[in-house]
């Protein structure tokens, strides 16, 4: 059987554990040792599922991997989450480490979007390439690829069109539950100003420039991340923010290009 390897922003660590769960034929799940991956083993942990976290450099060292026939396996590479800050760096990061997995990887999936639109001719540079399995990206049922994660939570781009134009009236947050928890680290508060409240002010001062005024939840059925509802009400309390509440947020497009690429590799 063969080993798939994900490629993720953390923000779309519980949409992976959703497929996690909900695939019963995986044999093993193996995470990529790094700084990212803390609270995505610990919500592995909650949910009882097993897996074994190594670092690259071990991966690379075990035959095993590639030549057992006998398992389907999953690899996890979670990337850290501020190189969205650059979409250069991105691409950069994003690149190298599908070049560094693809020897012992079946297929990989990406768990990006556009991001910048820096990911979008990903498939077609490694094509070219000649590396060893197929790379794909998250893509709609249209077959266009989603903008970022909030595009994939809502079901592709004519959807997530619809919904940027309910709110254009306004600047307008939108938060999945793992964007609620991450905003901070997304935009290194604590870098823009020494004084946190100092950062704060700015903050606020710049919101009131560009026209900010509401957070949007977007509810995805995933109750992976805790608390959703209080760190929204944080963020809002924060800036004086309106809170708004959607309900289209799903899983088709990651459980979509999931088993596509599953299916692709396996009649390899």
């Amino acid at each position: 059987m063969p080993l798939m390897s994900i490629i993720s922003c953390k923000i779309m660590q519980d949409e992976i554990i959703w497929i996690l769960e909900n695939d019963s034929s995986i044999d093993e799940i193996i995470i990529v040792d790094n700084e990212n991956i803390r609270e995505f083993i610990e919500k592995l942990d909650k949910v009882n599922l097993q897996y074994k976290i190594l670092s690259l450099e071990d991966i690379l060292s075990l035959p095993e991997i590639k030549s057992d026939c006998r398992k389907y396996t999953v690899l996890i590479h979670l990337m850290e989450l501020g190189l969205h800050r650059s979409p250069k760096e991105l691409k950069i990061k994003v690149y190298e480490t599908i070049s560094t997995i693809a020897p012992f990887s079946s297929g990989i999936l990406l768990f990006y979007g556009l991001c910048g639109n820096v990911l979008g001719d990903v498939e077609k540079d490694f094509e070219q390439c000649s590396i060893s399995c197929p790379v794909r990206i998250l893509k709609d049922k249209d077959h266009r690829i989603v903008d970022d994660c909030i595009g994939a939570t809502v079901g592709g781009v004519q959807n997530y069109l619809s919904r940027l134009k309910s709110v254009s009236d306004a600047g307008t947050y939108l938060f999945t539950p793992m964007g609620s928890k991450s905003w901070r680290e997304l935009i290194q508060l604590d870098k823009l100003n020494s004084d946190p409240a100092k950062a704060l002010k700015l903050m606020k001062k710049t919101h009131e420039m560009i026209g900010y005024k509401r957070v949007a939840k977007i509810n995805t059925g995933l109750e992976y991340t805790e608390n959703f509802d209080d760190s929204v009400r944080e963020f809002a309390d924060l800036f004086d923010f309106e809170i708004l509440e959607f309900d289209d947020g799903n899983q088709e497009i990651f459980e979509d290009c999931y088993y596509e690429l599953k299916a692709e590799i396996e009649d390899k």
